[in-house]
């Protein structure tokens, strides 16, 4: 059985296969409850993974990691955010898989021991087509397109078996339009006319109609190609402010609206060095390792890193790479503690943004947890002029300081002072008790690694062809996080 189910647990899309009418008709409640209790279980899974159902054993080892969390300074309150591992056994007897795509979960059950990771590929490639084909992947652009999306699946599985799950060869098999789904957020009036809208790369990658029901025409139809260097950063931080471990994961990822995919030319920085150990001059640019996309041809890389291939359709990965030599953080995180009384502590966060003037952070966030005696707790920020929706607040349903910025301006600082007012005196074991401090934040047209895109053309010349080449940089964390 495949579904996708809602972030409220309703069931957007579902298809059984290798069901008689008969098998179906008595089935479907059970996989409607069932569905309701898998999704009830990956919500709560730290509740949930002590109870009965899952036997004395797990019982057991709920009560170990809830002792682990308590050695090792969090509270059993805290552990309700762990995610669900991507596979479980439920109580039917059914083996559940799922992935997480855009607060979507795709999910499946069988009760065959087949290869979980078989099964977290297949449920990633269907979302990748239904992203493709519908231009974006919402609840909303499934709901509306939810024939489209049962014809894909039934060219894409067929008796339980994958058989076509490239969004290339899907093209020759699928006859339905996508619906497009107008994007909520505006992005107001754009400075340079040089650049698109973030919103432009989501398109379907076949002819679409209105929400009315008629084509949509555009005569102005680019041939267009968007380029994005991403990189995920996973930094851990003493309560010094010195980096105790480091690395980035990026990736290159395009989507190609090229008519008659084109062979491309994509080159890379002259001096990057592959292997961590190989000599590289100052400055240069060295990555521990990478691997690339099967239609990359890698003939030039050696000698002009210059990757060749012909793009295929929809979204898709040219390079994968990792880094973890040193490198310059966005932002240092110096926090300091203070007890004032035996049941008042006094807590100063100050961070510093060792990005350009020019660049800025985005949707920021900074959790701090608190301890379980904690009984009230008041929180003062001291901001600069330029940033923007500064906010911070402490949530008591789960003991932690919740301090917000929608925009972190480079080459700026920020300051948090937080009093503290406990249940009961201050011991050694609630001073474990606070933090780590984690940290979220994106911020765009800058990478820490600076790999950069040299040039990306067309290989031959063809006249009267012109592409339009967008290249995007955004940095995010992964794990960002601070030691107290």
């Amino acid at each position: 059985n495949f579904f996708v189910l809602s972030p409220r647990g309703d069931t957007v899309l579902a298809k059984s296969y290798r069901h008689s009418n008969a098998q179906a008709q008595t089935s479907a409640a059970h996989e409607r409850s069932h569905t309701e209790a898998f999704f009830r279980k990956i919500k709560f899974w730290t509740d949930m993974s002590g109870g009965a159902d899952d036997g004395s054993a797990n019982a057991t080892s709920s009560e170990e990691l809830q002792q682990q969390q308590l050695t090792n300074g969090g509270s059993s309150d805290r552990g309700s955010a762990q995610d669900a591992p991507p596979v479980f056994v439920m109580a039917d007897g059914l083996s559940y898989l799922h992935v997480k795509r855009n607060g979507l979960i795709f999910g499946c059950s069988t009760a065959n021991n087949i290869s979980p990771s078989f099964v977290i590929e297949l449920l990633s490639r269907i979302a990748k087509v239904f992203k493709d084909y519908c231009g974006t992947l919402s609840e909303e652009s499934i709901r509306k397109n939810f024939i489209l999306l049962y014809e894909l699946l039934d060219e894409m599985i067929d008796y339980g078996y994958p058989q076509v799950t490239q969004t290339e060869n899907l093209k020759a098999f699928v006859y339905n339009e996508p619906i497009v789904v107008e994007a909520i957020s505006h992005t107001g009036g754009l400075v340079n006319p040089k650049t698109a809208s973030a919103n432009a790369v989501h398109k379907p990658v076949i002819a679409s109609v209105s929400a009315d029901g008629r084509r949509a025409i555009n005569k102005n139809q680019k041939n267009e190609i968007f380029v994005d260097i991403l990189e995920r950063l996973n930094i851990l931080f003493s309560n010094s402010g010195y980096v105790l471990n480091s690395s980035i994961d990026g990736c290159i990822q395009m989507k190609s609206y090229l008519a008659g995919s084109p062979e491309l030319r994509l080159a890379l920085n002259e001096d990057l060095v592959i292997g961590k150990g190989a000599t590289a001059n100052y400055g240069a640019v060295v990555l521990d390792d990478c691997n690339f996309n099967d239609v990359v041809n890698l003939s030039e890389f050696d000698n002009a890193r210059t990757l060749s291939f012909h793009p295929p359709d929809g979204e898709f990965v040219v390079l994968n790479y990792r880094m973890t030599s040193e490198f310059r953080p966005p932002f240092r995180i110096f926090p300091t503690i203070e007890e004032t009384s035996p049941t008042v502590i006094e807590l100063s966060c100050h961070v510093r943004a060792e990005i350009p003037e020019n660049h800025f952070g985005a949707n920021v966030s900074i959790e701090i947890p608190l301890p379980r005696s904690t009984a009230a707790a008041s929180c003062n920020v001291i901001k600069t002029a330029s940033a923007v929706n500064v906010h911070a607040e402490y949530v008591s349903s789960d003991r932690k300081i919740l301090w917000q910025f929608k925009k972190f301006p480079g080459a700026s600082e920020q300051t948090l002072r937080a009093k503290i007012t406990l249940s009961s005196p201050c011991t050694s074991q609630t001073r474990k008790e606070i933090g780590p401090i984690s940290m979220n934040f994106e911020i765009p047209m800058y990478n820490v690694s600076n790999l950069q895109v040299r040039y990306l053309r067309i290989a031959e010349a063809i006249p009267g062809y012109t592409p339009y080449r967008w290249v995007r940089y955004v940095t995010q964390s992964s794990s960002y996080v601070c030691r107290l």
